[in-house]
């Protein structure tokens, strides 16, 4: 845990040296939250939304089309199982020009 934790840090650290809310900071962040799934598993809903965000962030004026896109992807390549839930707490909204893209949190999370 301890090799795990460190890989993860260092992709955090990765994102706090990238250009704030640029494609490169969230990618980061994504594969930071992907490696610290093994940790803990809800940090796998934290690597689907910052790599979103990189999507919506790398073409805001397409961002709408290419994030619903990769969500859609995602949720076929999971196992059947878990696609309800991911569809369920990744949300992807649209409010006047900008795509907002949250994680729906409950006690259990």
């Amino acid at each position: 845990m301890a090799e795990i934790r460190g890989i993860s840090l260092a992709a955090h650290a990765a994102a706090r040296d990238a250009k704030k809310n640029s494609a490169a900071c969230f990618a980061a962040r994504a594969a930071g939250q992907a490696v610290a799934t093994a940790h803990v598993s809800q940090h796998a809903f934290g690597g689907s939304y910052y790599a979103l965000k990189a999507i919506a962030a790398d073409d805001p004026a397409d961002a709408e089309v290419n994030v619903a896109k990769e969500r859609n992807w995602q949720a076929e390549h999971m196992p059947t199982k878990l696609r309800q839930e991911y569809l369920e707490r990744v949300i992807v909204q649209k409010r006047g020009s900008r795509i907002f893209i949250t994680v729906q949190k409950n006690k259990d999370f």
